[in-house]
């Protein structure tokens, strides 16, 4: 994410990151971690997993959170949701793919169909299109 952060301000996004880490674990990995300081967004801390709870990132079997990666719109509405495996890393650039979707659908009220990038034409949000396209 650090790495693609300007990307995500130009898309008007605001970036949070939330760990269910204490804040003293967050400040030596400010101070250890080479990638942790390319940071430049909040890190906050949910020790006591309300808000991963909140969000659906929380595993009552395993008592952590999951990665997960919410698309928020500013009135509050979840527009994107995913819940990685385990053993799977986010895929930064899909999620800047999605937020560019989401602004292309909100500027020209037509829809981002599989695959879409940005320059590709939308096509018309109409129940008559399913499975055209």
């Amino acid at each position: 994410m650090a790495d693609h952060y300007e990307e995500f301000v130009q898309l008007g996004a605001e970036v949070l990151a939330i760990s269910t880490d204490s804040v003293y674990s967050h400040k030596i990995f400010a101070q250890v971690s080479p990638s942790a300081r390319k940071v430049q967004y909040p890190l906050l801390s949910d020790p006591t997993n309300e808000i991963s709870k909140c969000y659906g990132a929380y595993n009552p079997e395993t008592g952590s959170a999951s990665r997960t990666t919410l698309i928020i719109s500013p009135d509050g509405l979840i527009k994107f949701f995913c819940k990685y495996p385990r053993p799977v890393g986010r895929n930064v650039l899909e999620i800047i793919r999605v937020l560019q979707a989401l602004r292309f659908s909100e500027t020209t009220g037509l829809g981002a169909p599989a695959g879409w990038m940005p320059g590709q034409p939308g096509i018309q949000r109409d129940w008559n299109m399913v499975g055209r396209i």
